[in-house]
C-alpha cells in the first residue's frame, strides 16, 4: 500500500495518482529554480518520492558559458559555481518543496557530473508523525511486519 502523502495537493485522489501529480510539480519547480538562479532551467527532470525524501534528476543543467569553460578544462570551476548557485536556491527550493509536500524540509543536498551533463537536488523531509524507526535506519520510516 503507499504511503499516504499530505499536503496541499492531497485532495483525497488515488494515491498513485497523487504521487504522480506531486512528482511532476515538483520537478518543475526545481526546473524553475534552477532557470532563475542560472538564467536557464535543465531541460529533463524527474523525481522520486521516498517516504522521507525527494531525489531529482535532472539532464541538460549547463548553460553555454559552463559548455565552453568544461570543454577548456575548467570543469571544476562549473561545478564550484554550480555548488554556489545551489547554496544560493536552497532557502527559496526547500521553501517551495515544503509547500508542495506539506512536510518540513531537514536537509538539502545537490551535486552535478559535466559529462553526462547531469544534477541531482536531494530533499530530506522531516518523518510523518506515526513513523518509527527501522531495524538500521537512521530515520523514521513505515513499520513492516518482521521478515520482509
Amino acid at each position: 500500500m503507499p504511503a499516504k502523502r499530505t499536503g496541499p495537493i492531497d485532495r483525497g485522489e488515488d494515491p498513485i495518482a497523487h504521487q504522480g501529480e506531486l512528482a511532476a510539480a515538483i520537478s518543475n519547480t526545481v526546473v524553475k529554480a534552477l532557470a532563475r538562479t542560472t538564467g536557464r532551467g535543465p531541460t529533463k527532470a524527474k523525481t522520486t518520492l521516498g517516504d522521507n525524501g525527494v531525489f531529482v534528476v535532472l539532464e541538460d543543467t549547463m548553460t553555454k558559458g559552463e559548455h565552453s569553460l568544461a570543454d577548456a578544462g575548467e570543469g571544476q570551476l562549473v561545478l564550484d559555481v554550480r555548488r554556489r548557485w545551489q547554496a544560493v536556491m536552497q532557502a527559496d527550493v526547500s521553501r517551495e518543496i515544503e509547500e508542495l509536500t506539506g512536510r518540513r524540509v531537514v536537509g538539502f543536498m545537490s551535486d552535478n557530473h559535466i559529462d553526462p551533463d547531469l544534477a541531482v537536488e536531494v530533499f530530506v523531509l522531516e518523518p510523518l508523525p506515526d513513523a518509527a524507526p527501522e531495524p538500521g535506519s537512521l530515520l523514521p520510516g513505515p513499520r513492516r511486519p518482521h521478515g520482509h
